[in-house]
């Protein structure tokens, strides 16, 4: 690169350097717009969100939030893409191929969660266990949280797990195990694999991990549609 060329690179850094995001009525800093967003990951190309179906093409990809199949029983998402940080989806896409020598796969409910989704799941639950608080926002609006079972790669079905997704109950519970022995061992199963590659459970919920240094990354509150 010439020291031409070079220059405005320089210049460009410099102001993302001192970039400052403001702060929202909990004191939290919330990247809101691309014009935030985008000099921190010219500073740090890992703060990148990348589309998980183009990391993973293998994957299968279920976003319940983008339909009106939900808790909130209307869609929340304008469309179905399931972005992450790209540590946490090259992550993924080494669990992916390791499951794949026993046929199975992963499929992806949620990944990314913008901030004010977050705050609208919050007024009906009100309950940390399962919907994160936005006094202190949540592992998905950070890209680094994962929502996600495991799949039949000959037939597609779900494997067994103890409930449904975004199941508010009891049995959802990484420690539930009340359970029939194929069901207990099915998580285990997922729970493994997320765990030997970077991803930390949620106590609460069997479908929940989180990618480990989470802290890293900022909360977002961009649209997902100006991700694609």
């Amino acid at each position: 690169m010439t020291r031409r060329a070079a220059f405005p690179l320089l210049i460009f850094l410099a102001c993302a350097s001192a970039l400052t995001i403001p702060k929202n009525q909990y004191g939290l800093e919330v990247v809101r717009d691309l014009r935030t967003y985008r000099p921190l990951v010219a500073l740090d190309p890992d703060k990148k969100l990348v589309d998980v179906q183009r990391e993973i093409p293998s994957a299968a990809i279920d976003v319940r939030y983008a339909t009106a199949n939900n808790f909130m029983h209307t869609p929340l998402y304008p469309i179905a893409r399931v972005f992450l940080r790209v540590p946490a989806a090259r992550a993924l896409r080494d669990i992916q191929a390791d499951l794949a020598r026993d046929h199975l796969g992963l499929k992806i409910f949620d990944g990314y969660r913008p901030y004010s989704i977050t705050e609208r799941m919050w007024e009906p639950i009100r309950n940390p266990d399962f919907v994160a608080d936005p006094a202190k926002g949540s592992r998905h609006n950070r890209g680094a949280a994962v929502d996600l079972t495991l799949i039949d790669l000959t037939t597609g079905a779900e494997l067994p797990m103890p409930t449904p997704y975004d199941d508010f109950t009891p049995r959802a519970r990484q420690d539930f195990n009340d359970l029939p022995a194929d069901i207990v061992a099915n998580r285990a199963k997922l729970r493994d694999a997320m765990m030997r590659h970077g991803f930390d459970p949620l106590p609460s919920e069997w479908w929940h991990f989180d990618f480990r240094g989470w802290e890293r990354f900022e909360l977002m509150d961009v649209d997902l549609r100006a991700l694609q």
